[in-house]
């Protein structure tokens, strides 16, 4: 899912784009994208771009009159731009956004089964708030008050992170990345965590996300973003099961819960101690390892008995 750099990524490189620029019409490849029915989408036309922002991990085009248009990409869904009036492609193609001759099109697509990617249109200030989950921008939070956020709720580290009611724009990938640079446990409780653990959080939150959307527009420069996507070469942790981590060499271990994977180093991050992947704990049983020392015997073993 694209995350808080994806996002503001998105929105750097659509302003000088759209902003100004008459939404014409906006074209349906899938009817089921849009959420909403009033006010209708076609009020929305003709209409100029006035503005830009994100609610969490949502995409806000502000148009004249008080209207707003809200493009959520969840997991799957990501923007092309191309020529003015391009066709929608087949299968991913959901949307087009149609910014007259002079300008472009915008193309929402999502590769996946599950269609989960949406479009509102929201009337006024008031119901555009509606969309707001709560969460904090970290980025313009005073240390006091990340720390009354983290503390609201008895949590995991990685579930608070993730939860866009206490913090917004973080998701899977990011918060892996940030508890790394915090050597952090991703299972630690929120409630037991020292004043001195707090801080390196929150400047470890605000330094990753501050890194990537750095380091993601110089890759981009004046282009278009074709390659937004939760796993990159250059991330310490995430994605990177059993590959070396980058800060002591250890490989990197993971807990898999549902759809998503967690990423860890348990030499930074857990003391050396191996949290319970699901999956393996119920295949492995008693003979789960504890320790990252008796995981490394456990897989020399195994291959000494072939």
């Amino acid at each position: 899912m694209p995350e808080y750099p994806d996002i503001e990524l998105y929105l750097s490189s659509l302003k000088p784009r759209v902003v100004g620029k008459t939404l014409e019409k906006v074209r349906l490849g899938s009817p089921f994208v849009l959420r909403s029915v009033e006010p209708p989408l076609a009020s929305t036309y003709g209409r100029k771009v006035i503005g830009l922002r994100r609610i969490g991990k949502r995409i806000v085009f502000e148009l004249e009159g008080e209207l707003f248009l809200i493009v959520h990409l969840m997991v799957a869904g990501r923007f092309q731009w191309k020529e003015a009036n391009a066709k929608i492609p087949g299968r991913a193609g959901l949307a087009a956004f149609d910014f007259g001759p002079d300008g472009g099109t915008l193309i929402l697509t999502e590769v996946s089964t599950r269609k989960r990617a949406s479009i509102h249109v929201a009337q006024s200030e008031t119901s555009l708030r509606t969309f707001d989950r709560g969460g904090m921008e970290v980025m313009n939070a005073h240390l006091d008050d990340f720390a009354a956020r983290l503390r609201l709720e008895n949590h995991t580290l990685k579930r608070t992170l993730t939860d866009p009611r206490l913090f917004s724009g973080i998701g899977n990938a990011y918060s892996d990345e940030i508890l790394h640079r915090a050597k952090l446990s991703p299972v630690k409780q929120t409630k037991t965590m020292t004043g001195e653990e707090i801080s390196r959080l929150f400047e470890a939150t605000k330094h990753v996300l501050a890194e990537w959307l750095e380091r993601l527009k110089a890759e981009t420069k004046d282009g278009w973003p074709e390659k937004v996507t939760a796993f990159r070469p250059e991330m310490a942790v995430h994605g990177k099961h059993k590959q070396p981590c980058p800060v002591c060499g250890s490989p990197i271990q993971r807990i898999v819960h549902a759809d998503n994977e967690t990423n860890y180093c348990a030499r930074c991050q857990t003391g050396g101690k191996l949290l319970a992947d699901r999956s393996l704990s119920r295949l492995l049983k008693e003979d789960w390892p504890s320790t990252l020392e008796e995981l490394e015997e456990y897989v020399a073993s195994r291959g000494s008995a072939r």
